[in-house]
């Protein structure tokens, strides 16, 4: 078998940036936890189905494992590490706790990731705003009412933080 060729890119995950040697063929959730050590982007199904490995690229939810890491040169990547600043997490992270969010927790970073993207577009959602949005998702613990309790308690926090800049 034929070894692969490896290119040299440059990804800023979390305002930071990295040069990695990566294969044409390697996908960004691949690269993301491997070789940039960011283990909160999970991947389940591999095939863009249930969500848990959703990332921001230019602040839009996108499954990383539905993407090349060669392809996203250039873009800002933003992983659930990048959400808390000086150890104070963001008011998602908050909601999700508060709420109980999460139950096994595999699914909370793809799902707070589709929810921050949610609230940057849409920052007092309806039940089926929300519904709709994370209709990307899965959760196998099937902790739907608890996650749409965060996505609402996330979306009051956020605007109270709003308001109060």
């Amino acid at each position: 078998m034929k070894e692969q060729q490896k290119k040299l890119i440059q990804l800023t995950v979390n305002g930071e940036v990295l040069s990695l040697q990566v294969e044409a063929h390697w996908i960004l959730s691949k690269v993301l936890r491997n070789d940039c050590g960011h283990t909160g982007t999970k991947e389940a199904c591999g095939e863009g189905a249930c969500g848990s490995c959703t990332v921001l690229i230019d602040g839009v939810a996108v499954p990383a494992c539905m993407v090349l890491a060669v392809e996203q040169q250039g873009k800002n990547i933003e992983t659930i590490e990048g959400l808390s600043t000086n150890g104070k997490l963001h008011p998602i992270q908050e909601a999700w706790l508060e709420e109980y969010g999460a139950q096994c927790g595999f699914c909370s970073p793809g799902m707070i990731m589709t929810t921050k993207y949610l609230l940057s577009k849409t920052p007092d959602p309806t039940d089926d705003e929300i519904k709709e949005a994370l209709g990307g998702n899965l959760c196998i613990c099937s902790n739907y009412e608890h996650i749409i309790n965060a996505v609402r308690s996330a979306a009051k926090k956020m605007r109270k933080e709003q308001a109060n800049v």
